[in-house]
């Protein structure tokens, strides 16, 4: 199936601009490892560009002011935008499957998150002007105080490839209806629906410079944007490492970031459940998005007294996975992203190997393909707590499993870890999954489930997962400062000092 892509350049102040450099950087279909066009590569010429019409589209003295818009004003562009990626749905869903290798199913469905992110962030724009000038409760009755929540200015946005235009809503939309100007920078791995997304600003009019998007390299364009001293705040999802980056980067500025990065996420499997229940939503956890999820539940704890046999289910679980090419109907697993992950990947996988524990079933490249960076569902056993499959993130569809034997066990072999994002509870105790819920050391308990994302909740992490919450009104309020104001109302004199006209 051909697919059209487009050539596009940057996209700043409401208008497609050729890079300073004119450097190009190509797109490799990670099905096919084909090169299916490019992308521009910004600079910091690009970037200092971008920012500038940033600032200039929240300034009052340029006439453009978006951050004083009614919330009305700014949901209706944010409906627009939500309508025409209504419109362009089927042909955004396979543009994002040849680029990231996600099966068109997953991508049409996280384009159904799309449409309902902006409309959802829409509606908190429109509540936002009620909630302005709340009253503070105060314990004197000569002062009236209330709070202005305002935008917090420009932000820059730094976004991944496994979920290239859904992550990059989790922050625009949000950003946007809080009344920022904002400068989206999408991983250079996957960047084509966001430029798109630019596309489709422009057709629904949204006004310049209210967003801007710049694609490039981590270290021209990303390190640029988080260092540059006139943007505000700074929002990242993406690795631990380059999290610690951007974190020292905005220190130097003491601007506010919010971090949303690795994990290493554990599910714990009690003795009292459906086992295939259950195995579903353990292959779901860790092989969803091609095993490509920051919270992935990749480490499985079992009770030993169901170990076997659960395991055993699983591999038959994982051994009945489509693996194919992404646009073919009933794709389930689909090409990790480029030639350096999938290396990645299978070195894990090897490293694990020598380390002593056991590749139950996967760990290689599908027989029936020959091309592309696929890797099969793996499953591995015989995992110690030192071991490297047990400690640090994979990003691939790899699950390693240990077992316990009681519940204190359990909890310990979870929270062992640098990481906190997600965590998954199984068992038909409801008790237990309560107490379970208090002792997990992570941002996100799923209870009998794993993976589902709602717009309307809490998503972030603690530990070196990172802090801030995305979605729901906590995203909201990533992009709002929060200002006191404060009146004296009494028409006496206040008294601290002598009046010198007493004296």
């Amino acid at each position: 199936m051909a697919i059209a892509v487009t050539s596009r350049q940057l996209f700043i102040d409401g208008e497609w601009r050729v890079p300073h450099l004119n450097k190009r950087i190509p797109i490799i279909n990670p099905s096919t490892q084909n090169i299916i066009g490019d992308i521009p590569a910004a600079t910091k010429e690009d970037v200092d560009l971008a920012v500038d019409a940033a600032k200039r589209a929240i300034s009052r003295n340029k006439g453009r002011d978006w951050s004083n818009a009614s919330g009305s004003v700014r949901a209706g562009y944010l409906r627009a935008i939500a309508a025409k990626i209504t419109e362009k749905k089927n042909e955004l869903g396979k543009l994002e499957s040849i680029d990231c290798g996600k099966p068109l199913d997953e991508a049409l469905a996280d384009l159904d998150d799309v449409i309902g992110c902006f409309e959802y962030y829409a509606g908190l724009a429109e509540g936002l002007d009620a909630k302005q000038k709340a009253p503070v409760s105060l314990p004197l009755e000569t002062f009236k105080s209330y709070v202005l929540k305002e935008p917090i200015g420009v932000v820059a946005l730094i976004t991944p490839w496994n979920y290239p235009l859904l992550m990059a809503t989790w922050k625009v939309a949000p950003a946007l209806a809080a009344g920022c100007a904002a400068i989206l920078k999408p991983s250079e791995l996957a960047s084509l629906t966001c430029l798109e997304l630019g596309e489709i600003c422009r057709e629904v009019g949204l006004p310049p410079g209210v967003l801007n998007i710049v694609t490039g390299l981590g270290h021209e364009a990303g390190a640029s944007l988080a260092s540059h001293p006139d943007v505000d705040k700074i929002a990242f999802t993406g690795s631990s490492a380059t999290g610690s980056r951007i974190m020292t980067a905005a220190a130097e500025l003491i601007k506010p970031v919010s971090l949303e990065l690795g994990g290493k996420s554990p599910i714990i499997v009690f003795e009292d459940v459906d086992l295939d229940k259950v195995a579903e939503w353990t292959i779901l956890g860790c092989f969803f998005t091609n095993g490509q999820i920051c919270s992935a539940t990749s480490r499985l704890i079992v009770h030993e007294s169901i170990a076997s046999e659960f395991v055993n289910r699983l591999v038959k679980w994982a051994e009945n996975i489509k693996i194919s090419d992404p646009l073919e109907e009933g794709c389930r697993l689909g090409p990790v992203i480029s030639e350096a992950q999938y290396k990645k990947v299978l070195n894990f996988i090897s490293t694990a190997k020598n380390e002593g524990a056991t590749i139950l079933t996967g760990g290689r490249r599908p027989e029936h393909l020959k091309r592309g960076y696929f890797v099969e569902p793996t499953i591995i056993t015989d995992v110690t707590t030192s071991m490297q499959i047990w400690r640090e993130e994979v990003f691939g569809p790899v699950l390693a499993v240990k077992t316990f034997s009681t519940e204190e066990e359990a909890i310990d072999l979870a929270n062992d870890t640098h990481y906190g994002l997600g965590s998954a509870v199984m068992s038909n105790d409801l008790e237990r999954c309560e107490r379970l819920s208090k002792a997990l050391q992570a941002g996100i308990v799923w209870i009998n489930c794993a993976q589902p994302s709602f717009i309307q909740a809490p998503w972030g992490g603690i530990k070196r997962s990172g802090f801030g919450r995305e979605l729901g009104e906590w995203g909201l309020d990533n992009y709002l400062s929060v200002k006191q104001v404060t009146r004296y109302i009494s028409d006496e004199q206040w008294g601290w000092y002598q009046s010198p006209s007493k004296l």
